[in-house]
């Protein structure tokens, strides 16, 4: 029984309860609601306790699943309009009870859903109601609600998509195109759909927050991943902050008509690491696997997206077609009657049945009278045909008006001939249709969700530092919660989620998981924590060889490792020890003293080495010889200055994030102490280092470039107090990083209409003389001299400036020069890849 009864039951729940249909995108229950809809409408509102009612003639299933269903369906706002609380997605607040809210169809749906004329229908479970196989859907359903499903040893899951670019992407389909879909939350929020994978299994979404920082302690979540509730991302937030991941003061869900989620930062923290490690650490990023899998014909099948609107833009031309092939037949049908109706009357038929006796010969003398005419019919003339002349009233032949007949006639005829033409140039009427869908219902439908790729955030790297790391170099442990007793010292601040590097004095060193209070060897030299691919870190070490008592110099990285495997500066001898090391974070290069055993042979006991005349190897070189005799110590004569070449950086706007890949802006190449200046479109500047962790609000940065002291910049902004527009030329006279100066009136009607940092740069302003647009040309450089940055600037002789644009660029110089340069050097133009000013107008 088991085994015959466990198939059907598996059957039954994937075809009539789970998987939707690819021919018309709804599941059973779907179907069946939206039916029982139909039959009820009036065009006024229904209590959906009486939907649910109507229709458990058709789903033998309870109540509470079929006003699931309901809900669902009008929480998508697509096909059904709704009236009362119907609960909110965002923040997962359920609908209120059947009885108190109410549901029609909308519009769309009784234009692309219903026509019983192409259904096919079938009987009810109880055999007492038809209902339809599938609804005559002319539109891609499936793909614009999505749908999410688990039946027995599969389960389906297809994103919804965007309305207007499902019609769009149908005539493309239409006209021969290839078409891309990808998907489009109700929620909003930022998708990352590079590995969406056509919607299949194996496909990976990730969907992220909208995230915004009016300031440097606030931030304020405006759109949620879908899949997500303000509630359980609120959650997410407070249970990271719990463990210490990220530090925040408070989270204030001030959410009403639209998603705000206020989080007040601690003191002291970066609003881009933050988001950075909320992105990381909570639900304002989650991952999202599609796996469409729709049934055809009976059968459930794993298909893509773009063959489903194929699949589903051929059945919409298929249904025309029907459509318009019950249409020519229904002309057919009244050209018929009408011109048999015409020849009834004006050839006098009537009359001459007033002497038939029998109703034989009444249809017989009709018949006999409608003989010279029946080749021209498209049929042949049957009893039902000539019944219905004699079902003519007196009244209508007396007032027949052969004038209203053929004109009636002739629009007939026009009407059929353009059926039939459409019947011919189906496809042309298919991408007609779908146009007038476009025009009535797109402007409805604007795309919600942000498409753009998302960088990989390292947790290592954005979580919060919630612990100390304390070591205790002569017993070997190390870890965070160590007891502070004799031989514990403080090492540096970090998190519970890092990795930490240990080397000891005999030369070994691990690379290990950090713990509450971990044994990594006695005799511990130095430890940190470990950056995984860090190009930069450099360590120096001099090490005496065991075996051959040479003392050897090596300058070596670590860019990767395996965890908990033991790897050696030395050569691996017994008795082999590192005399001198240090760990550098930009590749720097000291000099160090070396004193030799006052008994050894060598002449010169006493002599300086630098290491910057030691080229950077593997972590697995044995080193130069620095000396063969026996050394007594090494010490410190002078700190180095890092040997690594300057690294080149570009930003990518799209993410608004540094890259070493050569996406987006080049900004020029980077030593350790250059930095990178960033202007916003309300008027402030700020200075940061170069890295790559680094994240830029993309949206507000009007022009971001590596600082050159010398440069000076230009604006040209309004000034709310004065009510005047002014230009301005400055230097940055700040140093301190990571924090944002304003440059113009801090009034909130003041504004930026385009800085830049060309030496003598061409601008057209565009203003307002009267009702006329007038332009004309200044030179910053020549209009204004340079003054303090909180000036206010030489005001511009003209009101109502509408727009500022850059006209030209001086040319072109290295942009890594060096940074002593002055202003009046000929030669100190500069490059920026044509992005070196910003209209913001």
């Amino acid at each position: 029984m088991y085994q015959n009864w466990f198939l059907d039951y598996a059957s039954y729940v994937i075809l009539e309860r789970a998987v939707p249909s690819i021919y018309d995108g709804l599941k059973p229950v779907q179907r069946r609601i939206l039916h029982s809809m139909k039959e009820l409408d009036d065009g006024r509102f229904n209590k959906v306790a009486n939907i649910i009612g109507s229709t458990m003639q058709y789903h033998p299933h309870g109540d509470a699943a079929i006003g699931d269903a309901i809900v669902n369906l009008g929480q998508k706002e697509l096909l059904i309009e709704t009236q009362g609380n119907w609960g909110d997605i965002r923040t997962g607040d359920s609908a209120a009870a059947p009885r108190y809210i109410e549901a029609r169809l909308s519009k769309f749906a009784l234009e692309v859903v219903f026509n019983p004329k192409t259904t096919e229908w079938q009987l009810s479970y109880d055999g007492r109601k038809k209902e339809p196989i599938n609804l005559p859907v002319k539109f891609p359903l499936l793909l614009s609600q999505g749908v999410e499903g688990i039946a027995v040893g599969l389960a389906t899951k297809i994103m919804p998509h965007n309305v207007k670019e499902l019609i769009k992407a149908s005539i493309d389909v239409l006209k021969g195109k290839k078409v891309h879909l990808l998907p489009d939350f109700p929620t909003g929020g930022l998708a990352d759909c590079s590995n969406y994978n056509s919607g299949l299994k194996g496909g990976k979404i990730r969907n992220r927050a909208r995230i915004e920082s009016p300031d440097n302690k606030t931030l304020l979540i405006k759109e949620i991943p879908y899949t997500c509730t303000t509630s359980s991302l609120i959650d997410s937030i407070i249970k990271a902050n719990d463990q210490g991941k990220i530090k925040i003061k408070k989270v204030i869900d001030n959410t009403a008509k639209d998603v705000e989620i206020e989080i007040q930062l601690a003191n002291g923290q970066s609003p881009d690491v933050t988001i950075a490690a909320l992105y990381a650490f909570t639900d304002c990023e989650v991952s999202i696997s599609p796996n469409a899998c729709v049934i055809i014909d009976d059968k459930p099948v794993f298909i893509g997206v773009e063959d489903i609107l194929k699949s589903d833009t051929d059945y919409t031309v298929k249904l025309l077609e029907t459509e318009l092939k019950i249409r020519e037949g229904e002309l057919q049908e009244k050209i018929l009657f009408s011109s048999l109706e015409k020849i009834f009357i004006e050839n006098r038929i009537y009359r001459d049945i007033e002497e038939c006796e029998t109703w034989e010969a009444v249809i017989e003398t009709i018949d006999k009278g409608l003989t010279p005419f029946k080749p021209s019919f498209y049929r042949e003339i049957t009893e039902d045909d000539i019944v219905r002349l004699t079902e003519i009233k007196i009244k209508r032949i007396s007032k027949y008006d052969t004038f209203k007949a053929d004109e009636l006639l002739k629009s007939l005829l026009e009407e059929l001939e353009e059926v039939r033409h459409n019947l011919v140039h189906i496809i042309e009427y298919a991408i007609e249709y779908f146009q007038n869908l476009l025009k009535k219902y797109g402007k409805e439908h604007e795309r919600l969700t942000e498409l753009t790729t998302f960088d990989t955030i390292l947790a290592s790297k954005v979580a919060a530092n919630n612990a100390k790391l304390y070591v205790n170099k002569k017993e070997g442990f190390i870890g965070f919660n160590l007891k502070k007793e004799e031989g514990v010292e403080e090492v540096m601040d970090c998190s519970d989620i890092d990795d930490i590097i240990v080397f000891r004095n005999t030369g070994e060193y691990v690379i290990t998981k950090i713990g509450d209070k971990k044994f990594v060897g006695k005799n511990i030299l130095h430890a940190e924590v470990y950056v995984k691919g860090d190009e930069r870190k450099v360590y120096n070490a001099i090490y005496l060889d065991g075996a051959t008592g040479i003392t050897r110099v090596k300058r070596f990285q670590v860019p990767s490792f395996t965890r908990d495997k033991e790897y050696n500066v030395t050569k691996g001898s017994p008795k082999s020890k590192v005399t001198y090391f240090s760990s550098n974070p930009n590749g720097e290069a000291e000099v160090v003293g070396v004193s030799l055993s006052p008994n050894c042979s060598a002449k010169v006991k006493s002599f300086e080495y630098d290491f910057a005349d030691l080229e950077i190897k593997g972590r697995g070189s044995q080193g130069n010889i620095l000396t063969k005799y026996p050394v007594r110590r090494v010490t410190l004569k002078r700190e180095g200055v890092s040997t690594l070449p300057a690294i080149d950086l570009w930003y990518d706007e799209s993410v608004g994030l540094l890259n070493k890949d050569e996406n987006g802006k080049y900004l020029g190449k980077f030593k350790d102490e250059d930095r990178i200046i960033i202007f916003y479109e309300d008027g402030e500047y700020e200075l940061t280092n170069f890295e790559i962790t680094n994240r830029y609000d993309a949206k507000k940065v009007v022009l971001i470039e590596k600082f050159l002291p010398y440069k000076a910049i230009s604006a040209v902004h309004y000034d709310t107090n004065n009510r005047q527009y002014y230009i301005k030329r400055f230097h940055i006279e700040t140093s301190t990083m990571n924090k944002r100066f304003k440059f113009i009136n801090e009034a909130n009607a003041s504004r930026l209409l385009l800085v830049t940092t060309q030496m003598s740069p061409l601008v057209e302003l565009t203003y307002t003389n009267g009702r006329k647009r007038e332009k004309y040309q200044v030179n910053l450089k020549e209009f204004v001299e340079v003054k303090g940055w909180k000036a206010l600037g030489n005001r511009i002789p003209h009101d109502r400036v509408t727009d500022a644009k850059l006209l030209s660029k001086d040319d072109a110089v290295d942009t890594t020069e060096s940074t002593t340069k002055k202003e009046d050097d000929s030669s100190n133009d500069d490059h920026n890849d044509g992005h070196d000013s910003l209209r913001l107008f």
